[in-house]
């Protein structure tokens, strides 16, 4: 049986582009004692996949990629599972996947949901938001918001839950007109900033001029000193990820006010959701009533084809995505 696979053949200079990656045929070799064969449905497009292209030990060249995946099983071999069974696993950048049943999650199949959405607002995007809001934030109802990267797949997923949550005002910022639309028209964000356009410091002055509780931090640098200053005293900053430096060969920009947390008794905290998949099935509980009452929609752009996967990850990091970006297989 023939599978197509998409390997990295060059390591990036800078910002990566599509032809870093090859798009090959291969034929899969005989299912292992305990694998099952998996049909890969969707595939996700994350910015921690950025990192990965500079690191052998992540992503080798000339080799199947890891990413999060949904699929269903089609060849149970001895693995016990279930031909039909809707799972998750990590063997991406490809159409099927020999599995081993500990290396996959069985899903719930949950009456009007998409399975797509176990890689958004169910998968680890969602569950990075929710985290950030309930266990490194610790939301409470009327609290004010600053999140950065707004438009893309945790900024998203911050809105939705932070609405449903009980948060006061949120303040987003983006990178182009569309996307300020996008968050004040259908993420229902209070104000947006598009830091292309306008000072940025300044803007989220204006927009908060009595400041925030909490800031949700993808971006780092310039977004951070701006948050820094402007946030309430007794703040909390919740650290999800640095998107606007992951292509930069130098150092990183560091906030120049770090000082100020303790001036402001902040309280600035790190965090990877790998260590929060204890929660997964409290995710469900929360989210899933309201994915099937409408209340809540996935906030997704969605890509069909393997062969565009190599395309719209290079145009994620590049923020043309409003939501979680995904690769549909046929």
């Amino acid at each position: 049986m023939k599978s197509l696979e998409i390997h990295l053949i060059r390591r990036p200079t800078g910002t990566p582009t599509a032809d870093l990656f090859a798009l090959e045929e291969v034929t899969l070799p005989k299912l292992q004692a305990g694998q099952a064969l998996i049909e890969n449905l969707y595939l996700s497009v994350d910015p921690y996949m950025r990192e990965c292209m500079d690191l052998e030990e992540e992503w080798p060249l000339h080799a199947p990629l890891e990413g999060r995946s949904i699929g269903r099983v089609i060849d149970a071999g001895s693995s016990g599972l279930n031909v039909g069974e809707l799972v998750f696993h990590r063997e991406g950048w490809r159409s099927h996947a020999a599995v081993a049943p500990n290396e996959l999650r069985i899903l719930k199949e949950y009456r009007g949901v998409d399975p797509s959405a176990f890689l958004s607002i169910l998968g680890g995007t969602g569950l990075t938001a929710y985290v950030a809001l309930t266990r490194i934030a610790k939301l409470q109802a009327g609290e004010d918001i600053f999140v950065s990267a707004a438009a893309g797949g945790v900024g998203s997923a911050i809105a939705q839950l932070a609405r449903l949550m009980g948060a006061g005002r949120l303040i987003g910022s983006t990178g182009s007109a569309a996307k300020v639309r996008y968050l004040t028209d259908t993420l229902n964000y209070d104000f947006a900033i598009n830091y292309n356009s306008q000072d940025l410091s300044q803007a989220l002055g204006e927009a908060a001029p009595e400041g925030f509780d909490i800031y949700i931090d993808n971006v780092g640098g310039k977004h951070q000193e701006a948050a820094i200053r402007h946030i309430r005293e007794h703040g909390r900053i919740a650290w999800v990820g640095a998107v606007g430096q992951y292509n930069h060969a130098a150092s990183p920009e560091l906030a120049r006010n770090l000082y100020d947390i303790v001036g402001k008794s902040l309280r600035l905290e790190g965090f990877l959701v790998r260590n929060y998949r204890h929660l997964q099935d409290e995710l469900e509980a929360f989210v899933v009533p309201h994915l099937q009452s409408g209340r809540l929609q996935p906030q997704q752009t969605v890509h069909e084809g393997l062969e565009n996967m190599a395309q719209a990850f290079v145009d994620m990091l590049a923020g043309s995505n409003q939501g979680k970006m995904l690769i549909k297989l046929a």
